[in-house]
């Protein structure tokens, strides 16, 4: 795996490209910013790779998933450099004609087992899902713990 980062103006203006040609633009600004903070990246990859796990999984079991969003709400260290993220909640909101079960499985399946970024976030930060089924809130969970 091989990424580039180029500064692209000042004062923290970069843009990443993947070995493929994707690009991400990435800015170390809060106001005016013309791309997202690192740490917010961290946060929108952990969305991505449990995402992805978790369309995988139902798919694999022939469960249709008709829409599927992830937010996410870190919290970081205050005052402290690196400020780390202590704790997170990844909230599911997924749409489709699936047992509640089988959702749960999933996201335990995915922040346990299988999203990389969810392991290498797991030594610092307290991570916690929350899954919203077809509007109604059936788990909200802490990773090792049984949902």
């Amino acid at each position: 795996m091989l990424i580039t980062v180029k500064r692209e103006s000042e004062p923290f203006h970069f843009v990443a490209l993947n070995e493929e040609g994707q690009s991400i633009v990435m800015d170390g600004v809060k106001t005016d910013a013309k791309g997202m903070r690192p740490m917010q990246l961290l946060l929108a990859a952990l969305g991505g790779c449990s995402g992805i796990d978790v369309v995988s999984i139902l798919e694999k079991q022939h469960l249709a998933v008709n829409s599927l969003t992830i937010t996410l709400n870190g919290t970081r260290e205050p005052d402290v450099v690196p400020s780390l993220f202590k704790e997170i909640l990844i909230t599911f909101i997924v749409e489709g004609d699936i047992h509640p079960e089988k959702v749960l499985r999933a996201v335990q399946l995915s922040l346990e087992k299988y999203c990389s970024v969810a392991k290498t976030l797991e030594p610092t930060a307290l991570i916690w899902s929350e899954i919203i089924l077809n509007g109604k809130n059936i788990t909200q969970g802490e990773i090792g713990n049984e949902v």
